[in-house]
């Protein structure tokens, strides 16, 4: 069977798109048309506010720098009456005032301007996973095992196990790096930040995240770290 990213959860959905320079839009745009079924593009704040009263969206790409209201403001007034649409802002703006804003406003992903294709693509993915955690649709780990966002639980054999929130923070942090080798650095800096565990504490934990979803499916890379083997069926 034909592997399925997730990313392409997106290809049936429609996107959001506000970035007043006129090249970068266009550019942008280009490559969000990889991803989603439709993408509509627009140069200001207001004009997001617009088009979310008369069409329905899934992702918002917004960029905060714009004419009138900005990126941040539209923002806080569509999180008013949705509080579960995946949000990626894409800013020149590093200023620790604009991250924080972004926090209290559940951004999905925050992005400074240069950004790489690979971050845009980790940032949609991302938004995909929320997508299936709100849709409540299960993720299939493989032929045994089964992950329920909405529940931080997985499936084995009729059998269903709670996850604790770190675990479920993890595994899915795995499965948004699939097939990639993430370092103990990697991990630590997403699950703790400033308080980073020992390495010993990481390994206890990706031991007990093991005994519920298998071992096969995560690996050890010797001397960096770990891979997490999962073809999306």
């Amino acid at each position: 069977m034909e592997e399925k990213k997730i990313v392409s959860i997106l290809s049936d959905k429609k996107a959001l798109y506000a970035e007043d320079e006129a090249g970068i839009r266009q550019n942008i745009t280009e490559t969000l048309e990889l991803f989603f079924m439709e993408v509509m593009a627009v140069d200001n704040g207001q004009a997001v506010l617009d088009e979310m009263q008369i069409n329905h969206y899934d992702v918002l790409i917004l960029d905060i720098s714009m004419p009138g209201l900005d990126g941040l403001e539209a923002v806080k007034a569509i999180r008013e009456t949705n509080t579960t649409i995946p949000i990626i802002i894409l800013s020149a703006h590093t200023d620790q005032a604009y991250l924080w804003r972004a926090v209290e406003l559940k951004i999905t992903r925050y992005l400074a301007k240069p950004h790489t294709r690979e971050m845009l693509m980790d940032a949609l993915e991302q938004a995909a996973l929320e997508l299936l955690q709100h849709n409540r649709q299960p993720i299939v780990l493989n032929e045994e095992y089964l992950y329920r966002p909405c529940r931080k639980s997985v499936s084995h054999l009729e059998k269903e196990t709670s996850l604790s929130l770190t675990e479920s923070r993890l595994l899915e942090y795995f499965i948004r790096h699939r097939n990639c080798t993430v370092s103990f650095e990697d991990i630590s800096d997403y699950l703790w930040g400033y308080e980073p565990p020992s390495k010993e504490a990481i390994k206890s934990l990706i031991k007990d995240l093991r005994k519920k979803v298998g071992k096969e499916l995560i690996q050890n890379v010797y001397g960096i770290g770990y891979l997490f083997a999962l073809e999306m069926p």
